[in-house]
Protein backbone atom coordinates (compact mmCIF):
# COMPACT_ATOMS: atom_id res chain seq x y z
CA UNK A 1 0.00 0.00 0.00
CA UNK A 2 1.26 3.50 -0.64
CA UNK A 3 0.54 6.03 1.69
CA UNK A 4 0.46 10.04 0.51
CA UNK A 5 1.71 12.67 2.15
CA UNK A 6 1.17 16.04 1.84
CA UNK A 7 4.43 18.27 0.55
CA UNK A 8 5.64 20.41 3.18
CA UNK A 9 5.54 24.02 2.40
CA UNK A 10 9.17 24.32 1.93
CA UNK A 11 8.92 21.71 -0.77
CA UNK A 12 5.25 23.45 -2.54
CA UNK A 13 8.10 26.63 -2.51
CA UNK A 14 10.89 24.97 -4.05
CA UNK A 15 8.67 23.07 -6.46
CA UNK A 16 7.36 26.48 -7.75
CA UNK A 17 10.83 27.89 -8.17
CA UNK A 18 12.02 24.86 -10.15
CA UNK A 19 9.31 25.30 -12.11
CA UNK A 20 9.57 29.28 -12.73
CA UNK A 21 6.62 30.21 -10.99
CA UNK A 22 8.61 31.35 -7.94
CA UNK A 23 11.01 34.56 -9.04
CA UNK A 24 10.84 36.73 -6.15
CA UNK A 25 12.50 37.49 -2.88
CA UNK A 26 11.92 34.27 0.07
CA UNK A 27 12.02 37.18 2.87
CA UNK A 28 8.99 36.61 4.99
CA UNK A 29 7.92 33.83 2.88
CA UNK A 30 7.58 30.11 4.25
CA UNK A 31 7.75 30.95 8.16
CA UNK A 32 9.36 28.30 10.03
CA UNK A 33 11.97 27.04 7.92
CA UNK A 34 15.45 27.62 7.62
CA UNK A 35 16.48 29.81 4.53
CA UNK A 36 19.95 29.70 3.22
CA UNK A 37 21.96 31.72 0.95
CA UNK A 38 23.76 29.75 -1.19
CA UNK A 39 27.96 29.60 -3.20
CA UNK A 40 28.58 27.22 -5.93
CA UNK A 41 32.88 26.97 -6.60
CA UNK A 42 34.88 24.58 -8.59
CA UNK A 43 36.13 22.00 -6.28
CA UNK A 44 39.82 23.62 -6.58
CA UNK A 45 39.10 26.49 -4.68
CA UNK A 46 35.83 24.71 -2.76
CA UNK A 47 38.73 24.07 0.71
CA UNK A 48 39.95 28.00 1.24
CA UNK A 49 36.48 28.90 0.47
CA UNK A 50 35.81 26.20 3.35
CA UNK A 51 38.44 27.21 5.56
CA UNK A 52 36.70 31.24 5.04
CA UNK A 53 33.44 29.90 6.28
CA UNK A 54 34.91 28.41 9.30
CA UNK A 55 37.01 31.36 10.15
CA UNK A 56 34.12 33.77 9.72
CA UNK A 57 31.13 32.09 11.39
CA UNK A 58 29.24 35.00 11.87
CA UNK A 59 28.67 35.84 8.07
CA UNK A 60 28.85 32.42 6.55
CA UNK A 61 27.64 29.78 9.24
CA UNK A 62 27.48 26.53 7.28
CA UNK A 63 24.49 24.53 6.98
CA UNK A 64 25.71 22.59 4.32
CA UNK A 65 28.49 21.26 2.43
CA UNK A 66 27.63 19.09 -0.81
CA UNK A 67 29.27 16.64 -2.23
CA UNK A 68 31.54 17.45 -5.58
CA UNK A 69 29.43 17.44 -8.51
CA UNK A 70 26.34 16.56 -6.50
CA UNK A 71 23.26 19.14 -6.78
CA UNK A 72 21.33 17.55 -4.25
CA UNK A 73 21.35 18.85 -0.42
CA UNK A 74 21.30 15.21 1.11
CA UNK A 75 21.18 16.53 4.82
CA UNK A 76 18.57 19.80 4.89
CA UNK A 77 16.47 19.44 1.77
CA UNK A 78 16.56 15.76 0.33
CA UNK A 79 15.18 15.42 -3.10
CA UNK A 80 16.13 19.22 -3.78
CA UNK A 81 18.22 20.52 -6.77
CA UNK A 82 20.08 23.45 -6.02
CA UNK A 83 20.32 24.10 -9.79
CA UNK A 84 17.02 25.07 -9.95
CA UNK A 85 15.02 25.38 -6.49
CA UNK A 86 16.25 28.80 -5.88
CA UNK A 87 14.18 31.86 -7.62
CA UNK A 88 17.01 33.91 -8.69
CA UNK A 89 20.88 32.95 -8.94
CA UNK A 90 23.87 35.90 -8.79
CA UNK A 91 26.63 34.52 -11.84
CA UNK A 92 30.02 35.74 -11.03
CA UNK A 93 32.96 35.72 -13.43
CA UNK A 94 36.32 36.07 -12.53
CA UNK A 95 35.33 37.85 -9.50
CA UNK A 96 32.85 40.27 -11.59
CA UNK A 97 28.49 40.07 -11.60
CA UNK A 98 27.96 39.29 -14.35
CA UNK A 99 23.87 38.25 -14.50
CA UNK A 100 21.18 36.92 -13.13
CA UNK A 101 19.82 33.63 -13.76
CA UNK A 102 16.15 31.41 -12.84
CA UNK A 103 17.90 28.16 -13.40
CA UNK A 104 21.67 27.25 -13.03
CA UNK A 105 21.65 23.80 -14.80
CA UNK A 106 23.49 24.72 -18.18
CA UNK A 107 26.35 26.04 -15.51
CA UNK A 108 26.82 23.49 -12.88
CA UNK A 109 29.98 20.95 -13.38
CA UNK A 110 31.06 17.62 -12.37
CA UNK A 111 33.39 19.66 -9.90
CA UNK A 112 30.56 22.06 -8.71
CA UNK A 113 30.81 22.45 -4.37
CA UNK A 114 27.91 24.13 -2.78
CA UNK A 115 27.87 25.23 0.60
CA UNK A 116 24.49 26.59 2.17
CA UNK A 117 24.76 29.33 4.21
CA UNK A 118 22.14 30.17 6.66
CA UNK A 119 20.30 33.10 6.84
CA UNK A 120 18.92 35.72 8.87
CA UNK A 121 15.62 35.64 7.01
CA UNK A 122 15.11 32.59 8.85
CA UNK A 123 14.40 34.49 12.18
CA UNK A 124 12.13 37.18 10.73
CA UNK A 125 8.95 34.58 12.07
CA UNK A 126 10.27 34.28 15.28
CA UNK A 127 10.96 37.41 16.14
CA UNK A 128 7.49 38.28 14.79
CA UNK A 129 6.13 36.18 17.72
CA UNK A 130 8.28 37.58 19.80
CA UNK A 131 6.69 41.29 19.57
CA UNK A 132 9.40 42.33 16.80
CA UNK A 133 6.93 43.72 13.75
CA UNK A 134 8.44 42.82 9.89
CA UNK A 135 10.73 45.24 9.00
CA UNK A 136 9.14 46.97 5.72
CA UNK A 137 12.08 46.84 4.25
CA UNK A 138 16.06 44.91 5.15
CA UNK A 139 19.31 46.65 3.84
CA UNK A 140 22.58 44.96 2.85
CA UNK A 141 25.20 47.86 3.58
CA UNK A 142 28.87 47.27 3.13
CA UNK A 143 31.24 48.26 6.49
CA UNK A 144 34.60 48.47 6.90
CA UNK A 145 34.93 45.54 9.41
CA UNK A 146 37.81 43.26 8.02
CA UNK A 147 36.73 39.55 7.88
CA UNK A 148 39.67 36.77 8.47
CA UNK A 149 41.23 35.83 5.02
CA UNK A 150 41.70 32.12 4.03
CA UNK A 151 43.78 31.61 0.91
CA UNK A 152 42.49 33.84 -1.89
CA UNK A 153 39.08 34.57 -0.10
CA UNK A 154 39.16 38.05 2.25
CA UNK A 155 37.54 41.21 2.11
CA UNK A 156 35.14 43.54 4.35
CA UNK A 157 32.38 42.29 6.27
CA UNK A 158 28.72 42.89 4.62
CA UNK A 159 25.90 43.48 7.06
CA UNK A 160 21.94 43.70 6.73
CA UNK A 161 19.77 46.36 8.49
CA UNK A 162 16.69 46.48 10.52
CA UNK A 163 15.06 49.52 12.02
CA UNK A 164 14.24 48.58 15.94
CA UNK A 165 13.29 50.37 18.67
CA UNK A 166 15.10 50.31 21.92
CA UNK A 167 12.58 47.71 23.05
CA UNK A 168 12.60 45.68 20.18
CA UNK A 169 16.41 45.73 19.40
CA UNK A 170 16.85 44.33 23.26
CA UNK A 171 14.33 41.42 22.40
CA UNK A 172 16.01 40.50 19.09
CA UNK A 173 19.53 40.70 20.36
CA UNK A 174 18.15 37.93 23.40
CA UNK A 175 16.11 35.82 20.29
CA UNK A 176 18.80 35.90 17.92
CA UNK A 177 21.76 34.78 20.15
CA UNK A 178 19.48 31.39 19.73
CA UNK A 179 20.23 31.13 15.56
CA UNK A 180 24.19 31.12 15.45
CA UNK A 181 23.68 28.98 12.28
CA UNK A 182 21.77 32.18 11.05
CA UNK A 183 23.96 34.89 11.99
CA UNK A 184 23.20 34.47 15.52
CA UNK A 185 23.12 38.08 17.85
CA UNK A 186 23.66 41.34 15.95
CA UNK A 187 27.30 42.62 15.21
CA UNK A 188 26.38 46.39 15.77
CA UNK A 189 23.37 48.61 17.41
CA UNK A 190 23.36 52.52 16.75
CA UNK A 191 25.49 54.53 14.95
CA UNK A 192 26.17 53.13 11.33
CA UNK A 193 29.36 54.62 10.55
CA UNK A 194 31.45 53.20 13.59
CA UNK A 195 31.22 49.97 11.52
CA UNK A 196 31.54 52.05 8.21
CA UNK A 197 27.88 51.38 6.48
CA UNK A 198 26.83 54.24 4.29
CA UNK A 199 23.92 54.23 4.51
CA UNK A 200 23.27 56.55 1.46
CA UNK A 201 24.73 53.78 -0.41
CA UNK A 202 23.45 50.69 0.59
CA UNK A 203 24.14 47.04 -1.79
CA UNK A 204 20.73 46.61 -1.52
CA UNK A 205 17.39 48.95 -0.71
CA UNK A 206 16.81 52.62 -0.83
CA UNK A 207 19.65 55.39 0.11
CA UNK A 208 18.78 56.61 3.67
CA UNK A 209 18.52 59.94 4.31
CA UNK A 210 18.95 60.17 7.72
CA UNK A 211 17.36 57.93 10.54
CA UNK A 212 13.58 57.68 11.49
CA UNK A 213 12.80 59.34 14.43
CA UNK A 214 12.22 56.64 17.69
CA UNK A 215 13.67 53.74 16.00
CA UNK A 216 17.62 52.86 15.77
CA UNK A 217 19.67 50.49 13.21
CA UNK A 218 20.34 47.33 13.93
CA UNK A 219 23.21 44.87 12.26
CA UNK A 220 23.45 41.55 11.64
CA UNK A 221 26.12 39.73 9.64
CA UNK A 222 25.26 39.04 5.84
CA UNK A 223 25.55 36.61 3.41
CA UNK A 224 26.52 38.33 1.03
CA UNK A 225 29.49 38.70 2.63
CA UNK A 226 31.19 35.61 0.63
CA UNK A 227 29.93 37.34 -2.87
CA UNK A 228 32.21 40.25 -1.97
CA UNK A 229 34.95 38.46 -1.11
CA UNK A 230 34.61 37.01 -4.41
CA UNK A 231 35.58 40.24 -6.06
CA UNK A 232 39.00 40.13 -4.64
CA UNK A 233 39.39 36.39 -4.97
CA UNK A 234 38.24 36.58 -8.63
CA UNK A 235 37.39 32.73 -9.34
CA UNK A 236 36.67 31.97 -12.75
CA UNK A 237 32.92 30.61 -11.89
CA UNK A 238 31.11 31.43 -8.60
CA UNK A 239 27.63 31.05 -8.14
CA UNK A 240 25.25 32.48 -5.46
CA UNK A 241 21.95 33.41 -4.38
CA UNK A 242 20.52 36.94 -5.18
CA UNK A 243 20.45 39.14 -2.62
CA UNK A 244 16.59 38.30 -0.43
CA UNK A 245 16.29 35.19 -2.96
CA UNK A 246 17.17 32.43 -0.79
CA UNK A 247 17.37 28.50 -0.97
CA UNK A 248 14.34 27.37 1.04
CA UNK A 249 14.99 24.19 3.27
CA UNK A 250 13.33 21.40 4.95
CA UNK A 251 14.69 22.10 8.64
CA UNK A 252 12.39 23.74 11.07
CA UNK A 253 13.64 27.38 12.41
CA UNK A 254 12.78 26.53 15.93
CA UNK A 255 14.49 23.22 16.17
CA UNK A 256 17.45 24.65 14.68
CA UNK A 257 18.56 26.40 17.16
CA UNK A 258 19.84 26.75 20.81
CA UNK A 259 17.23 26.23 23.64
Amino acid sequence: MVVETAMSGAQQARLAMRRGEWTGTTAFKVPGYVQCNLVVLAESEAYEFLLYCQRNPKACPLVEVTDCGVPEPRLSAPGADLRTDLPRYAIFRDGIRSEELGEVRALWREDSVAFLIGSSLTFDDALERAGVPKSEEVWVLNTNLPTVPAGRFEGSLVVTMRWMTPSEAIIATQLTSRFPFNHGAPIHVGDPHEIGAELASPLVGDPVENIPEGVMPVFWACGVTPQQAALLAKPELMITHAPGHGFITDLKADQFCLP
